[in-house]
Order: structure tokens, then C-alpha cells, then sequence
């Protein structure tokens, strides 16, 4: 399959503190890539280089084949990010946040497109509503509308269902795996619901301590590592040892 994104020895020093260590990885076209590790394992850190918003101290970033570093602009106009953990213009309505932010992308046939996602994210009937007014779960449809506006062929997500209740989190997996499969969007999705990941990614990285300890699909990590489930790689790839739950 296409390769979308290429990372190459990535490493990232704040002061003395090394936050990755040499990591490498492929994305590709149609993929989606979970990112896994406790906190402080580089996740953030990681997504803050693909977005150029740290400039890593060593190895290279290329999407689409072009070096982040160089063409910067030009990549960005072909992803899009969503976090849980970052907010839109609360003193907008629903509709005009997707305006602002298709203008920013250059979008043609912004009012079009921006219907056409509420719809899909079932926020059309609250389109005049100001964004302040949102619950958790309308807020994080709306970013993921916000970022898809542009189209993107890449998206980044930090931990889009944290804090939501179930139903609502399972609909925000649903909207993201529905728009991955009809559009081919290579997705890379950092989360703490193991359960989640399992489920979600086709593929799954395990990150500590700024390394990459082990890579592969949810069932073949759990085959390498004799783990009926995620959770279980997880605890057996840190620590060596099974959870509570598979010791009894």
C-alpha cells in the first residue's frame, strides 16, 4: 500500500530530558494506526512533530513523500488534527466555526462542505447555536468535523473519546471509522482505552520511554506476546508480568 508518512530515527531532546529515542515508522494509505504507552512516553510529543509544532533534534518526517521541514505548508494543507483536550471559538455558532476554519484551508464550496459534515456528525439541527454551549461529546463531533473540512489525506487524533460517556464515545468511534473506510484516510490515534485500540486500529504501536517496544496488529501482538487482549500485551511488554486480572 501507499506509504503516507515515513518517520526516521525521530529524536527529541528538551534539555537533558530525551522525550523519543530513535523511533521509526510507516503509515499507510487507508490505515489506522493506533499510538499506545503510559504518560510520558513521547505520544504527544510525537504528534506535536508530525504537526511541526516541535522541531525534532534528530532523524527526518516525510509525508507524501516531502520533508516536513522543507514543505511545511504544503503538508499541512493535506492533514488535520482533532484533540479532546483542545477547544474551538466558543463564541462562534457550530456553522460559522467550520466557515472560519475553511477559509483557513482554502476550501471551495465552504458552506457546502460545512452542512455536509454536520449532517454526517449529526450536528446540523444545532448549527446557530453558539459553541460554548456544547456538551463534551457535540464538542469533540464538532472538531472532528472542523477536521475534515479540508479533506484531509492524513489525520491525527489525541484522544478523541477521553472523557466521554460510552454511547457518545462509541459514536465518535464509529464516525471515525466509517469516514476512514470511505475515504481512505490514513488515521493516527493515540488513546488510553486499550479496549478501544484493540478494536479500532488495524495496526498498534506500543511507545515507552520515547521508544517503540512493540509494534504490530492487536492479534499479532497478542500471539507474540501469549496475551488474550491488549491490556495484557501491555502490562507484558512494560513490565513483564500479566495484569491482576490474568494472574487470578
Amino acid at each position: 500500500m501507499e506509504v503516507v508518512l515515513e518517520v526516521k530515527n525521530l529524536v527529541k531532546e528538551f534539555g537533558k530530558q530525551r522525550a523519543l529515542a530513535g523511533i521509526s515508522f510507516t503509515l499507510s494509505r487507508g490505515e489506522l494506526l493506533g499510538i499506545i504507552g503510559p504518560n510520558g512516553a513521547g505520544k504527544t510529543t510525537l504528534l506535536n512533530c508530525l504537526l511541526g509544532l516541535v522541531t525534532p533534534t534528530e532523524g527526518e518526517i516525510r509525508f507524501f513523500g516531502l520533508e516536513l521541514e522543507k514543505h511545511r505548508t504544503h503538508i499541512l494543507s493535506r492533514i488535520n488534527f482533532a484533540s479532546n483536550y483542545v477547544g474551538l471559538p466558543l463564541s462562534l455558532t457550530v456553522f460559522e466555526n467550520l466557515v472560519v476554519y475553511g477559509l483557513l484551508y482554502g476550501v471551495t464550496g465552504i458552506r457546502k462542505r460545512a452542512e455536509h459534515l454536520l449532517r454526517l456528525f449529526g450536528l446540523w439541527e444545532m448549527r446557530n447555536q453558539k459553541t460554548r454551549h456544547l456538551s463534551s461529546g457535540q464538542m469533540m463531533r464538532l472538531c472532528l468535523a472542523k477536521a475534515l473540512m479540508n479533506d484531509p489525506e492524513v489525520l491525527l487524533l489525541d484522544e478523541p473519546t477521553a472523557g466521554l460517556d460510552l454511547e457518545i464515545a462509541e459514536m465518535v468511534r464509529d464516525l471515525i471509522k466509517n469516514y476512514q473506510r470511505e475515504r481512505g484516510l490514513a488515521v493516527i490515534f493515540t488513546s488510553h482505552n486499550l479496549h478501544e485500540m484493540e478494536n479500532l486500529s488495524d495496526r498498534v504501536i506500543l511507545l515507552n520511554e520515547g521508544r517503540i517496544i512493540a509494534e504490530g496488529p492487536p492479534r499479532e501482538l497478542c500471539r507474540r506476546f501469549g496475551a488474550r487482549n491488549l491490556e495484557e500485551v501491555f502490562f507484558k511488554a512494560l513490565h513483564g508480568r500479566e495484569t491482576r486480572h490474568a494472574q487470578a
